[in-house]
């Protein structure tokens, strides 16, 4: 049988949506390609949340097909995801020997088109129809592409599409509209998960936190979200339970409580802000204010002092003033984010923001991006500081991404901590005390607690 190697782009939605993609195809009896160069099929799973993500991934496939077209001249090539789902058939006309455009709600129809492309019955495909319970195909998984190489750790995706319709971002148009899966089908797939070695669970969603609401429902006050994480937590042998990514508007009281009563829930949030001025949040269309944030953050901190925060921000979006972004500096200032994603605006096509005045010159959001990245920089060395000498407690998920002499756990609030000890310890929960601490990363004393 043929062999397939898939390169994923952008997040953990794209790291998930591949393992999918590969499950299904040994299934059918292909073989997962280590390289390119071995590979029968070569698919790009991309994305299209920023433009530099795709003129990356459409200058790949340019030279994959200059590269396999002189050497290899039977190598299937094929876009699959975002970028597939936002651009279709202009990907086969710019690039003729591209064979398969996979649109975003039809991953698992890649097996049925590969047969088709190797049997000669079709030369190209190119399918971004929507289809109907596509959210519940995304459901196989098998490990790709990662340099931590286990199954400790693993993503369930609980609904797919997005109604939030941001002005700068393209998802509701490449992901459709918000979809999500019955509580039963994934509490299932979170046992077999367990059942095969997984200790830790992540939930994905483009906003999560949207979760069942015209599905499932408010039920004896509790979102259906919450209603999930309380049926997900009830798994016999789950250790953990993550989710991203959620949007503000989605943590309500419930939400909140929540990671007062379940202690499975990891004491981690990643939350989005996008900007700390009500006039740019306002322009985003994020349906929030900055004090309305600000009340989240501190009621999540009355339930846990020690919770991690993270957080997205934009800078240099249409129309945003020094006064704008220096409202942005002095929330990151306040809330004292462990970390922060900051991403200089780009303009993506079909997204109203590309429409609005007055877009910031490129040297202004250059300069805006460094000394954003600078303040939550600073203010993280001093978070991770802090850990100096103290214990702290991780799951072992694996070796170091940097080092496989090495092995690596995340602390409850998403701490990454790197130590020395064996493969017999993946998949435990250890106490190990930080001797050094890097950036965002701690590094254990090899003369660890609770070890053995």
């Amino acid at each position: 049988m043929p062999s397939v190697y898939i390169k994923t782009y952008g997040c953990q939605m794209n790291e998930r949506d591949s393992e999918a993609v590969a499950a299904q195809l040994v299934a059918k009896g292909y073989q997962l390609a280590k390289s390119e160069q071995q590979a029968d099929v070569i698919l790009l799973n991309t994305c299209s949340v920023r433009d530099q993500a795709e003129q990356k991934a459409f200058g790949k496939m340019s030279n994959l097909v200059a590269e396999t077209r002189r050497s290899r001249p039977n190598t299937v090539l094929g876009f699959m995801g975002c970028m597939a789902q936002s651009r279709g058939q202009e990907l086969i006309d710019k690039l003729p020997d591209v064979d398969l455009v996979l649109g975003t709600q039809k991953f698992h129809r890649a097996g049925e088109y590969l047969d088709q492309i190797f049997t000669g019955e079709r030369k190209q495909i190119c399918d971004t129809e929507e289809e109907k319970g596509s959210e519940s195909t995304i459901r196989d998984h098998i490990s790709i592409g990662k340099s931590v190489k286990n199954t400790v750790t693993a993503f369930v995706s609980i609904m797919q599409g997005c109604n939030q319709h941001c002005t700068f971002c393209i998802v509701p148009h490449t992901r459709g509209s918000e979809r999500s899966r019955p509580i039963d089908e994934i509490v299932q797939e979170c046992e077999e998960l367990v059942a095969s070695g997984t200790r830790e669970i992540t939930l994905l969603g483009q906003i999560v936190t949207s979760y069942g609401k015209r599905e499932i429902g408010i039920k004896n006050g509790k979102s259906a979200f919450v209603q999930l994480l309380e049926a997900v937590h009830e798994v016999k042998g789950l250790e953990r339970i993550r989710f991203t990514s959620p949007h503000p508007k989605g943590y309500g009281d419930d939400l909140i409580e929540a990671y007062g009563y379940l202690p499975k829930l990891c004491a981690s949030a990643h939350i989005p802000v996008q900007s700390g001025s009500n006039r740019m949040l306002k322009l985003m269309h994020r349906g929030y204010t900055r004090e309305r944030f600000l009340g989240i953050i501190e009621k999540l901190r009355n339930v846990n002092p020690n919770i991690g925060l993270t957080t997205d921000i934009i800078v240099a979006f249409p129309g945003e003033t020094d006064e704008d972004f220096e409202q942005t500096l002095s929330l990151v200032r306040e809330v004292r984010f462990d970390n922060a994603f900051v991403f200089k605006y780009s303009p993506r096509q079909d997204t109203p923001a590309a429409a609005m005045a007055d877009q910031v010159p490129v040297e202004i959001n250059e300069e805006r991006h460094a000394k954003l990245l600078k303040a939550v920089t600073d203010i993280g060395a001093e978070h991770y500081s802090q850990f100096m000498g103290q214990s702290v407690r991780i799951l072992v998920e694996g070796t170091s991404r940097r080092n496989e002499q090495r092995l690596q756990g995340r602390t409850s609030c998403n701490k990454i901590v790197v130590f020395e000890g064996n493969e017999r310890h993946i998949g435990q929960l250890i106490d190990l005390k930080v001797y050094r601490v890097g950036s965002f990363t701690l590094y254990g004393d090899p003369a660890i607690i609770n070890l053995d």
